[in-house]
């Protein structure tokens, strides 16, 4: 289920204590914080003790003498808050963005360990708005809104106790308008809470629409969408726009609201209270010191209701991340997993494969796939599109398992190996190579990390890739932009080609590894790619007719299933799909290759 789903709960202020757990180690921060909030919030109650001394005293007969004593006095707690604070909010705001840092690396670790299967219900972009929009909002409860909280809570209780002192008739005025403060409160937060998980849940969608067109932005510029995509994104912003405004406005009304009910107290116990000092009830430094803890209360009440907004959103963004995080991979090591020989031969076995992808469970993507792969052979796998291909690769790989059927590398079940330890031995070439936003030298050291200086290069002259590489700028340690934007189709293939073969890989996937190249460069390739695959098993989607031609064997797929099996002059004798497949494709690839 995607982050904008319908059927989704109402976020619930539980999801808040699993953020609590990311606080645990750091309880040193927490216990620094929370001493210096309450050294705090007593300087502040400390202030009116001092303005009634200074008033009562200091302006009293003979209180001149007492005058510099008591706003000497008045200056040190005053300094004391200021110390306090300080250090309030260094540790605070320190504890916010390291929990916040380790949430996003605990997310980013887990989503990374996702299957593919995951990636088909949900957008990228949704993904990418919860590793910052919502931990934005978790950094902003933990690193200020919960100590300002903590800090207001000590300060109404402690101005609640110090106003019964001072006068318990006024105190009790003040407590009538409590229950009218803490209505507004509930009521409003509940629709507050709805209101913020929408705004969270549009502005996913816009980061997802966004990141999927702005991928695509050659193909959006091609065909002239960019007015059309444009539109469409000015459309959502203006959703987003509007689910915001209604946040923003409950979040007023219930501000204004406490704000009115809390202050209109305030005037009243003033009015009161300045009548009680003309008829002689209580002192003038007694109303000030009680008036100062009822703004103070009033002003700890009137913040809580606006942290309480903030507890709403990251409540919702709390909720989100948990989500996330509760999301199992579909493909998991086992608890006891097994383990390949150190020298794996690469023998593989396809035991009746049947498998649906979850997005399509109608349609067998494979179906009771047989197929025996002996060690250092090369199969070339070939058929139309859909026919399956492409999923027996991502079955080998464990990006999914079969629903029936087993897949064996050396005599192992692969379900009974940790996925790490199995893709450790298969290199992949996809028909799409995939560039990050790197170097060369740090895309090709990809393949095998701790690979030298000196053995990248070689990789990349096994893969024709040197030449054009020392032309670059700065050479390997040329910048290639977001999926390789600087470079050509060909040479990013060659770059992903160098990869693998710096990976040395018992087992070779190649999906069509020379579609992108010129016959110049697939000529190169080929022969780099043939010494490689010598003595390794590989499995090769073929498109062309050179390649077909150098496997042992040919496999020919249909609808999920292998329609035949040999080499390329029996299956042309046959007359069944591959011949009519080599007279469309392959030929014609030949011929283009040789015009």
């Amino acid at each position: 289920m995607t982050a904008s789903s319908p059927e989704q709960k109402r976020p619930s202020l539980g999801a808040l204590r699993r953020i609590f757990a990311f606080v645990a180690p750091y309880r040193w921060a927490v216990a620094g914080a929370i001493v210096a909030l309450t050294v705090a919030a007593g300087a502040v109650l400390g202030i009116g003790q001092a303005i009634r001394r200074v008033i009562d005293v200091g302006f009293g007969e003979n209180g001149g003498t007492y005058l510099d004593l008591y706003f000497g006095a008045l200056f040190g707690v005053v300094a004391v808050l200021a110390v306090a604070t300080f250090a309030r909010f260094y540790f605070v705001t320190w504890l916010g963005e390291r929990v916040v840092a380790d949430i996003r690396k605990t997310v980013y670790n887990h989503v990374l360990k996702l299957s593919p299967a995951f990636f088909e219900s949900t957008r990228t972009g949704e993904v990418l708005s919860r590793l910052t929009t919502d931990t934005e909002l978790i950094q902003t409860l933990v690193g200020s809104s919960i100590s300002v909280a903590l800090r207001n809570v000590l300060l109404f209780f402690g101005s609640a106790v110090l106003l019964i002192i001072t006068s318990p008739r006024l105190t009790l005025l003040v407590a009538l308008v409590i229950p009218f403060v803490i209505l507004p409160i509930v009521v409003l937060g509940r629709r507050l809470r709805k209101l913020s998980r929408e705004s969270q849940d549009r502005i996913a969608d816009l980061s997802a629409q966004a990141g999927e067109t702005l991928n695509a932005i050659t193909t959006v510029q091609a065909y002239t969408y960019e007015t059309r995509e444009g539109a469409r994104f000015a459309a959502n912003t203006e959703s987003a726009f509007q689910t915001a405004l209604r946040r923003i406005r409950a979040r007023a009304w219930l501000t204004a609201l406490v704000m009115l009910l809390v202050f209109g107290a305030v005037n009243a116990v003033m009015w009161i209270g300045g009548k009680a000092v003309f008829a002689g009830e209580m002192s003038a430094g007694e109303l000030s010191a009680f008036v100062f803890y009822a703004v103070i209360g009033a002003s700890a009440v009137g913040a809580l209701s606006e942290i309480w907004g903030d507890v709403q959103r990251a409540a919702g963004a709390a909720e989100r991340l948990m989500q996330l995080l509760a999301t199992e991979p579909c493909v998991r090591a086992p608890a006891t997993p097994l383990h390949l020989p150190a020298k794996p031969s690469g023998r593989l076995q396809f035991e009746n494969i049947r498998f649906h992808y979850p997005a399509r469970p109608q349609l067998p993507a494979v179906d009771g796939l047989s197929l025996d792969v002996a060690a250092g052979e090369t199969v070339a796998i070939v058929g139309p599109s859909g026919a399956g291909k492409t999923t027996l690769f991502q079955l080998l790989l464990r990006f999914y398992d079969p629903e029936a059927g087993h897949i064996r590398f050396d005599g192992v079940d692969i379900t009974q190996l940790d996925p790490v330890e199995l893709r450790r031995h298969i290199g992949l070439v996809a028909q799409e190579p995939v560039i990050f936003g790197a170097s060369v030298i740090e895309n090709i050291r990809y393949g095998r990390p701790d690979a030298t200086d000196e053995e990248v290069q070689a990789a990349a002259e096994a893969a024709a890739a040197h030449g054009f590489i020392q032309n670059l700028p700065q050479g390997y340690d040329t910048y290639l932009g977001e999926r390789g934007v600087r470079l050509s189709g060909g040479q990013r293939q060659r770059i992903a080609i160098a990869r693998a073969l710096l990976r040395d890989p018992p087992v070779l996937l190649l999906d069509e590894a020379t579609s992108s190249l010129d016959a110049e460069s697939e000529r190169k390739v080929q022969q780099a790619l043939e010494h490689l695959m010598q003595g390794r098993t590989t499995l090769v989607i073929a498109h062309r007719l050179a390649t077909v031609q150098k496997a042992d064997r040919i496999v020919v797929m249909d609808q999920g299933r292998i329609v035949a099996s040999g080499c390329h002059e029996s299956l042309m004798a046959e007359g069944g799909l591959y011949a009519r497949l080599a007279r469309l494709q392959f030929m014609t690839s030949s011929t283009d290759a040789t015009a």
